[in-house]
């Protein structure tokens, strides 16, 4: 706020210590100018007469306020404060309405995605989200956990396409699993039910089955037991979770890949469980193609499982916000399409 009050005494004294025919008052337009860049339409104006008024006082001083060419000035500074006053209402209108859509949208997002328990049982949770359309902050990638009656089932799935076009069906897909989830005995039930909310969805829509292929949804279901060190997977063409045991990396890859959610009429799937070991100590990795099909500026995927390697540490939340700086690192700050992680960590009894 001091800057154009030093600009406008600054050029005030230049031009009363000058010679008369050497005018410096056609610079105190810079004052308002300058105001204009950070204040509000109030003090740009309060400027703006102010510059206006010491104007006047210099011009009247310098006994030329009657030429024709200092009126022109006087009339210019007038204009161009006008219209910055303008200008900065427009902007910090835009700008609250900026504002509000962020609420809202971070807000849904809320809804949509709501957060992770930090704890559930001895396994400890832990994720992020990073839409690609950064203004909407929510995307098609998607991720839930619901408690069993002796497990922790949790669903990540990533629906065709990005962004807020997708939002839908993330949706569809994460009201089906919060309910399936806790009303199914098995997990190929809890898949089964998945495919045919996201069908009966497309159907609805499209209004013709025949193009429901054009919309699928791939997704990676787990279940991991409270009182047995195992998990169990059915991956409907989602990239494997990564698993963290003793500085190695090992890739949860089902021999039995199903389809994507959204595809049962064309290919008649049939859910298999695969199982794998998760002890005490052990973190799970889970992510959607956003992660590695990242391109560095010269082309290169984002090669996740080497650059686990490199992590030494053994907390969830710390193994997100690693992979958050590296991937984003490795893009240049900006991603291309929607990313999901979510890391569960299996607790010492």
């Amino acid at each position: 706020m001091a800057i154009p009050f030093v600009v406008i005494i600054l050029i005030t004294v230049a031009d009363i210590g000058t010679p008369a025919e050497v005018r410096l008052t056609p610079l105190l337009i810079t004052a308002p100018a300058i105001t204009g860049a950070f204040a509000g339409p109030r003090i740009t104006g309060f400027i703006g007469a102010l510059t206006i008024g010491d104007q006047l006082m210099l011009d009247i001083h310098a006994e030329v306020l009657g030429r024709r060419p200092v009126q022109t000035e006087l009339a210019a500074t007038v204009v161009v404060t006008a219209f910055l006053v303008v200008f900065t209402y427009l902007r910090d209108r835009h700008r609250k309405v900026l504002i509000r859509v962020r609420s809202v949208a971070e807000a849904a997002q809320r809804a949509l995605l709501r957060p992770l328990p930090p704890d559930i049982g001895r396994l400890r949770f832990a994720s992020l989200y990073l839409a690609a359309e950064q203004e909407a902050q929510i995307g098609g990638d998607l991720y839930a956990a619901a408690r069993a009656e002796r497990s922790v089932r949790v669903l990540v799935g990533d629906v065709r396409g990005k962004g807020l076009p997708s939002v839908s069906e993330a949706a569809l897909l994460l009201g089906s699993f919060r309910e399936a989830a806790r009303r199914r005995a098995t997990l190929p039930e809890v898949a089964a039910y998945l495919d045919e909310s996201v069908r009966a969805d497309l159907a609805e829509h499209l209004g013709n089955c025949t193009h429901a292929e054009e919309n699928f949804i791939t997704a990676v279901l787990l279940e991991i037991w409270h009182d047995r060190p195992v998990v169990e997977l059915v991956d409907c063409g989602h990239p494997p979770p990564l698993l963290l045991r003793d500085r190695q990396v090992t890739a949860m890859q089902s021999p039995s890949s199903s389809p994507p959610l959204g595809l049962g009429d064309l290919a008649e799937p049939s859910y298999e469980t695969e199982t794998f070991d998760f002890k005490a100590g052990d973190v799970l990795l889970l992510y959607t193609d956003g992660v590695i099909e990242a391109r560095s500026p010269d082309g290169r995927f984002y090669p996740l499982a080497e650059r686990l390697l490199e992590w030494s540490g053994d907390e969830a939340d710390k193994l997100i916000e690693h992979v958050r700086s590296d991937l984003l690192a490795h893009v240049g700050g900006r991603l291309a399409d929607d990313a999901a992680m979510v890391a569960i960590q299996r607790l010492p009894d």
